[in-house]
């Protein structure tokens, strides 16, 4: 039983930091322009549209 209640208060401790990094406005977690998108040609990466130019992960 108390394994439940460490998993529950884990849990609860995540949820309430991800609330408070949504409520100051952090960008949410996104992926990167490579990983599995790459391979596919008619999907565009969500961050920079295709142009490594304007990718922050190419580009660092």
């Amino acid at each position: 039983m108390s394994t439940a209640f460490i998993t529950f208060f884990i849990l609860l401790t995540t949820m309430i930091v991800m609330s408070i990094g949504l409520m100051f406005g952090r960008k949410p977690i996104t992926g990167s322009c490579g990983g599995l998108k790459a391979f596919e040609n008619e999907i565009e990466c969500e961050l920079c549209g295709g142009d490594l130019k304007k990718c922050p992960e190419a580009n660092s």
